[in-house]
């Protein structure tokens, strides 16, 4: 059996180091000593996550549990995997006592850095994609299989967990035999940036140089007449969408899997919408005058019976003007930088974000955000998470207006600027209420949060810092908008902050 005191005991390790070598060295240890009916809910708190997903308990339950830690650590890994099982379980008329009940019996059983470990895992803060990553790193390290091979099971799967244990148990060609599966979203391609269509040209060599649009992510799935469509935070929106799906059952396929993007569109102008227009459409298409919800096409990864994911992308392309026409996004092919700027104008002067740059021989990767896939938009953004807020003062009492912003880390967030820029009263509004839930406490003025919501910030550049701990710090950081489509997961990482120094 496994003492729990030994998870946190690798979390407290790998959080000690900076090196990822040493990290994915302290959870292969772990890995390499546990009974197999550990394996999944082991992985699944090394990763920041619970088994269970959701339990029901809120931070003001776990907050107010004080009993005073055990002396010796006795309570094993299954235990608190079967006290989670019963947490969600418990529903109905007094579940809240009851949770707290069976919390504070956990609690009371546990030493004072086990229950840190689990205030912090209930509460959602050791949540976040890179520590996925150095665990999945860590199983293949531990079960002696290829990184690649881990990496590309747990991404198709969605669940990484499930995947260590087939890993221990069947070796890589169990891993193998993990596939596509229509029906089941997967974790989608993200893109690297560039300044500029020459940059980005540069890197891929003859690309695809199609339209960024400013909507809404889409994975949309067809096996017959039933279609599936998930965000790329893999929720499922099949019944808010009913024209995409009606779209998409047109297509001359009988199954499919095709990434694409949602978006409003003008119909008098033909101008998309705003962002936060298209967000809010996204959820009711009312068939409002004036104003249309589409989809635009950009890769296709399987196609009646074959998957496309490790076909270059010139190919997914051909396939994918077969399936979808004129519901494919507009594109070039070019090596040429003049070609591909005149395209990216064009682009904005239609009221687009910008350009995407993908190297013709280029594979999907899933959930990988690869170099072979560029975005180029003329205003630099990021997408931070927030980590606390100060109250406003003047005409923004009442509000909570400094955004503390946080780049991912290997271990959690790290903080590199702050800003109140760029907030409008509703957003003012609709801000102190979202972060008001996220409360975790507060010193003083400052109200520190759940690490949950993504804010997409607009900045003219970073400067070196000794003021923040990544050793950057954000100049002129405006907020452009929040993304709800987008998880902590998605945020941009603290390297590729710094990389804007240069």
């Amino acid at each position: 059996m496994t003492l729990f005191v030994e998870v946190a005991t690798a979390s407290a390790a790998a959080t000690a180091t900076r090196s990822r070598l040493a990290k994915v060295a302290a959870f292969a240890d772990l890995l390499g000593r546990l009974r197999p009916d550990e394996v999944e809910p082991v992985v699944a708190v090394l990763s920041g996550e619970l088994r269970q997903r959701r339990t029901g308990v809120g931070w003001a339950t776990i907050a107010a549990i004080d009993v005073p830690p055990a002396v010796e650590p006795t309570l094993e890994v299954l235990d608190v995997d079967a006290v989670l099982d019963r947490l969600v379980i418990t529903t109905g008329a007094g579940s809240v006592a009851a949770r707290s009940a069976l919390l504070t019996d956990l609690f009371a059983r546990a030493t004072a850095e086990e229950t840190d470990h689990l205030r912090r895992l209930l509460m959602g803060e050791l949540r976040q994609g890179a520590l996925e990553s150095l665990v999945a790193d860590a199983v293949a390290r531990a079960a002696g299989l290829p990184v690649a091979a881990v990496r590309r099971a747990a991404m198709l799967s969605g669940q990484l967990p499930v995947v260590a244990r087939l890993a221990f148990d069947g070796g890589e060609a169990t891993l193998e035999a993990i596939g596509l599966t229509v029906g089941r979203a997967l974790q989608p391609m993200l893109a690297a940036t560039a300044a500029s269509v020459a940059e980005a040209l540069a890197l891929t060599g003859e690309a695809s140089v199609e339209w960024k649009l400013d909507g809404a992510r889409i994975q949309a799935h067809r096996d017959g007449d039933e279609v599936r469509l998930f965000t790329r935070n893999l929720n499922e929106v099949t019944d808010r969408l009913p024209s995409i799906v009606a779209l998409v059952r047109s297509f001359p396929a009988a199954r499919l899997v095709l990434d694409g993007e949602a978006i409003g569109i003008d119909e008098d102008s033909s101008r998309p919408d705003r962002f936060q227009d298209t967000m809010s459409r996204f959820g009711r298409q009312t068939g409002d005058a004036g104003a249309v919800l589409v989809a635009r096409f950009f890769d296709v990864l399987h196609r009646d019976g074959t998957d496309l994911l490790e076909r270059p992308l010139a190919e997914r392309l051909a396939a994918l003007d077969a399936v979808a026409g004129a519901a494919a996004m507009p594109r070039i092919v070019t090596a040429d930088p003049d070609v591909a700027a005149a395209f990216a104008e064009d682009a904005l002067a239609r009221g687009h974000e910008g350009v995407m740059v993908k190297a013709l021989s280029s594979p999907y990767e899933a959930g990988r955000r690869g170099g072979s896939w560029r975005k180029v938009k003329p205003v630099r953004t990021l997408d931070l998470v927030v980590l606390a807020v100060e109250w406003g003062t003047g005409r923004r009492q009442g509000w909570l207006s400094n955004l503390h912003l946080g780049a991912r880390g290997d271990d959690g967030f790290v903080m590199v600027g702050k800003t109140f820029k760029g907030l409008t009263d509703e957003l003012l509004t609709w801000q102190t209420a979202e972060l008001l839930a996220r409360e975790v406490r507060r010193d003083g003025h400052v109200v520190h949060v759940h690490p949950e919501l993504v804010v997409e910030i607009a900045l003219d550049g970073v400067q070196a810092s000794t003021r923040y701990p990544g050793g950057v710090a954000l100049r002129f950081a405006r907020v452009r908008r929040y993304r709800d489509d987008k998880t902590p997961a998605d945020a941009d990482t603290i390297e590729s902050v710094q990389s804007l120094l240069g």
